[in-house]
Parts: C-alpha cells; sequence; structure tokens
C-alpha cells in the first residue's frame, strides 16, 4: 500500500503565503494616462493640438511682439507685397516693416492676421463652450427624465430641419442694431455672433449625450445608487456626466471649428463685426475684388482658417480614438 503523504509545516506556509494577496509592485494607471498615450500615437491629432496651440499663443502674445495698429491707414504704403514676393518678383514693392504686406488702406497684413485670429478664435472657443452647455443640457435632461425627452428630441429635429445660414442672417438684421447700441459696435457684435452660432449648433451635442445617458441609466451602479435614494441630481453629477465626458469633447473640438467656419462665412457676407474691425472672414471679403493682382491676400487668411479647422478635426478625431476603449489601439 501507498502511504498517505504528510504535509510538513514549510510547504504550509509556501502555500499560504503564495494565496495571501499582495500589494502592487506599482501604482494602477490612471485613465487619462492611457489616454494621453493613445493620443500621442495619433500622427494628425498631436499636429492639430500642436498647430492649434501655436495659433492660440499667436493670436494672444503676437500683439506685443508685433505692436502695429491693424486698422492704422498708412495711404504712402498701400498695395505693398509680402517680402517673399521679391524672390520670383525684382519689381515688386516690399518692406521689411510690413513682413505680410498691405491692403488697399496701407493697413498692416501682419497685424490685421493676429488680430483677425484673436477675433476669430475668441469667436470659436465662446459659441463652442454655450453651445457645449446647452447641448449637454438639454441631452442630459432628455436622456434622464422619460417625459421630457419626447418635446426636447422634437425641438431638436425643428431646430435641425431650420436653414441654419438664412436664420443667422434674420438673427443678424434684427438683433445687430438694440445689441451695438447696449454694448458698443464690437461688443454688441460679438455677443450676437456668439448667441447665434451656439443657438444653431448645439443640436448634434444634444443627440449624442442622449443617447449615451439613455444606455448608462440603465447600468448596475446608476440602479444601485436610485435603490438607495441618491437623488436625481446626485446621479446626474456623480455617475452620467462623467461618463460621458468623452463624446462631449469630441463635440467640443468639432464644435470649434464649426464655430470658426460660421463666423469667416458671416463675416465673408458683410453682417459680421464692423468693416474697419479685422477678422480672418473680412480679410477675404476685403480681398476678393482685386485677387488677381494681390493673390497672396486671399491666400493668407484663407490659409490660416484652413489649417486652424483641419488641426482642430484632427484633434477631434484623435480625441474620439483615444477615450473609445472599443476602438482604442487600433
Amino acid at each position: 500500500m501507498t502511504e498517505p503523504v504528510v504535509a510538513s509545516p514549510a510547504t504550509d506556509e509556501v502555500a499560504i503565503e503564495a494565496l495571501r494577496d499582495r500589494e502592487p509592485s506599482r501604482p494602477p494607471r490612471s485613465q487619462w494616462r492611457d489616454v494621453w498615450d493613445q493620443l500621442r500615437k495619433h500622427k494628425g491629432a498631436m499636429f492639430g493640438a500642436g498647430f492649434l496651440l501655436f495659433i492660440t499663443l499667436a493670436v494672444l502674445i503676437g500683439p506685443f511682439i508685433w505692436t502695429a495698429d491693424p486698422q492704422q491707414i498708412d495711404i504712402r504704403n498701400k498695395d505693398m507685397r509680402p517680402i517673399y514676393t521679391a524672390l520670383w518678383d525684382s519689381g515688386a514693392k516690399v518692406s521689411w516693416a510690413k513682413p505680410l504686406g498691405s491692403d488697399q488702406l496701407g493697413r498692416d497684413q501682419l497685424a490685421q492676421m493676429i488680430a483677425g485670429g484673436r477675433a476669430s478664435m475668441a469667436v470659436g472657443w465662446a459659441a463652442m463652450i454655450l453651445s457645449l452647455v446647452i447641448g449637454t443640457a438639454i441631452g442630459v435632461i432628455a436622456g434622464y427624465f422619460k417625459r421630457l425627452d419626447g418635446p426636447l428630441m422634437r425641438m431638436t429635429d425643428l431646430f435641425l430641419s431650420l436653414p441654419i445660414l438664412p436664420l443667422l442672417l434674420v438673427a443678424v438684421t434684427l438683433f445687430r442694431q438694440p445689441l451695438r447700441a447696449g454694448f458698443g459696435p464690437e461688443g454688441g457684435m460679438f455677443i450676437l455672433i456668439v448667441t447665434v452660432i451656439a443657438v444653431t449648433s448645439w443640436m448634434p451635442t444634444a443627440r449624442i449625450v442622449r443617447g449615451d445617458i439613455l444606455a448608462i441609466k440603465e447600468r448596475e451602479f446608476v440602479l444601485a445608487a436610485r435603490s438607495i435614494g441618491t437623488t436625481s441630481r446626485r446621479i446626474i453629477s456623480r455617475h452620467l456626466l462623467p461618463n460621458v465626458l468623452s463624446p462631449i469633447m469630441v463635440s467640443a473640438a468639432l464644435g470649434l471649428a464649426t464655430a470658426i467656419i460660421t463666423e469667416s462665412a458671416l463675416s465673408f457676407l458683410g453682417v459680421g463685426f464692423p468693416s474697419d474691425f479685422p477678422t480672418w472672414g473680412k480679410m477675404l471679403a476685403d480681398a476678393v475684388t482685386r485677387m488677381e493682382q494681390f493673390p497672396e491676400r486671399v491666400l493668407l487668411p484663407g490659409i490660416a482658417i484652413s489649417l486652424t479647422v483641419l488641426s482642430v478635426n484632427y484633434l477631434g478625431d484623435g480625441l474620439r480614438d483615444a477615450l473609445d476603449p472599443r476602438i482604442r489601439g487600433r
């Protein structure tokens, strides 16, 4: 017969030690660290973030470095060409005092680019934040409160069906003079343009947030919070909003690009800021009549708008890939 194996005390200690919980060898990685690691692998997103940071710093710090007045008229030095045109046209009228040239009134194009970028970026950021707040609030309320879902979504569908550009033109025409009288020409138009863009661009954010809220509110942790008597306000702020942060951030990036394009279109059509206030869209409108003689006047603001919008779209694409765990790492 086979004799039974008797476990020694040393063997018991080894087995107990193997089953004992151990402290992790390194602290756990945070979710935002994983998002950053994924985001920096996206070349387009890094280009977009870098250019957006560059253009933001340029329009904020630029006036302290290049102190020329963008609205100063200098008829004696009008129609100056950018300094790089001297490389192929020796007869071009250039000056290092105006490295990007001047327009038909002698205004410095570099100073106008900086001032126009500051106005366009300010409108874009303000309109994006306001539309994000409106869209997120409507999406959360519609997704969480069932009795309000139908009316709010029908209102969203109504806004989606409206022709945006004619609506913008009508709103600017109706409210331009009262706001100018109350807040000044620039301040009144800034408030009007930001409000009009935000009111006409919150709908995609609301639909995205509503869809995520409908799925998350049936999860176990939300049902458990509701079963112990947690208030709706607490559930929304503690459990729902943090879980819809990723689509909100993607909508923010795309909303910034939409706001910049809309503001440029309004300025190009002549219904934006006053005629003597520089924006990228206004620079485009002023340059169209003489674009054959001075094509750089169209190219400079056009390239600035295109690269800014392209960088924001690339950044939004990278954020979507980094924040969505289902496609992270592809």
